[in-house]
């Protein structure tokens, strides 16, 4: 691990002269040359302080091995103490942070949200878990977009699509891909009975244009009258797009714009972000089989959470910790939750690196 800090202090030192000046690098080069350089700040800080600690350390028991006077003594052997603690709290901090990230972390974020089993309980819980993204967005300033969604007659969800943007968007909400199971009574349910239903969210991090070329001859677009909100508007102009990508099948939608050229932009990014997720996987068949054992980034038909009503409860299976505050939940509160898992997200990292 010390090996690896001195080679990344020695690559700090020479992108401190590197980033300078702008011009010498060109625009684009620079910016890719800051972000490396804001990544690995907080690294070496860290390693200055445990290198600054072990210095005092080494001074202290150099020091007491000279030394007669016994408060002297006293005094260093606490020195020598406290620092074998810094040191090993800094050592700590430092795998930390040497942890592989997750390039997608800082990205906005397109999520899928469709009704599973259980009919219209299914689509109006996944109304609910739409109204609860919006609102934990709203709570970090993050901006909700909508970009299509079929509803049932009783306003539920059969699937919709919206983009959350905002710093580190991806980072808190890519823990939420998975199906989510909820236990209540039914408003329509005469005799009280308890009735369980599924929902299915998916996470994806929006991806941009130089990451992703989609060749304009493998896209089928229709454009049709949108059949959202929109008064005479929806009977009159085909604003509505359908883009059909034909080597993977995939069919994307978007008609919450009243304009046609913002719709297929909505669309176009959308698709970007679920071929960028289905390349990756097709990519990696190893990393797609990881990804169902760890927190977050999982197997989408495995369920991860259960909202029980009559209980006030919210479980996630996956670390087994439990709230009992759905209320708030269900209103946006969702950092506690959030923070659990990307706790045991990153334990669960540490302990495969110390194997």
């Amino acid at each position: 691990m010390f090996e690896k800090l001195d080679g990344l202090k020695k690559r700090f030192s020479e992108l401190n002269e590197l980033i300078v000046d702008p011009n010498k690098v060109g625009l684009k080069e620079w910016q890719k040359l800051t972000k490396e350089h804001a990544d690995l700040e907080p690294i070496i800080e860290t390693y200055n302080k445990y290198l600054k600690t072990q210095s005092n350390f080494e001074e202290a028991k150099e020091l007491l091995q000279s030394e007669t006077d016994h408060e002297m003594k006293l005094m260093l052997e606490e020195e020598i103490q406290n620092c074998k603690e810094n040191m090993e709290k800094l050592e700590e901090d430092l795998k930390i942070l040497l942890l592989p990230k997750d390039p997608n972390d800082d990205k906005n974020v397109v999520m899928e949200i469709r009704a599973g089993a259980g009919g219209d309980e299914a689509g109006l819980f996944g109304y609910e878990l739409r109204r609860m993204y919006q609102m934990y967005a709203d709570a970090k300033h993050w901006k909700y977009e909508n970009i299509d969604e079929n509803l049932t007659e009783l306003g539920g969800v059969k699937e919709v699509t919206f983009m959350i943007n905002g710093k580190g968007a991806y980072s808190r909400l890519k823990y939420e891909s998975g199906v989510h199971r909820v236990q209540r009574v039914p408003e329509t349910e005469s005799q009280g009975r308890v009735h369980t239903s599924t929902v299915t969210v998916a996470v994806l991090p929006e991806v941009q244009d130089v990451e992703i070329e989609i060749n304009e001859k493998d896209l089928k677009i229709d454009t049709y009258r949108s059949s959202g909100a929109g008064g005479q508007h929806v009977n009159k102009t085909e604003s509505a797009i359908r883009i059909t990508h034909l080597p993977t099948g995939m069919v994307v939608t978007s008609q919450d714009e009243r304009s046609q050229i913002k719709n297929r932009e909505k669309a176009m990014n959308v698709l970007k972000s679920r071929l960028y997720d289905y390349y990756q996987t097709q990519a990696d068949k190893e990393y797609a089989a990881n990804r169902r054992m760890q927190i977050g980034t999982g197997d989408r038909s495995e369920r991860i959470r259960t909202y029980n009503f009559p209980q006030g409860r919210v479980t996630d299976h996956r670390i087994g910790f439990t709230l009992y505050s759905l209320n708030n939940f269900m209103n946006g509160d969702l950092d506690e939750m959030i923070d659990a898992l990307a706790l045991a997200d990153r334990n669960a990292k540490l302990s495969n690196s110390n194997n």
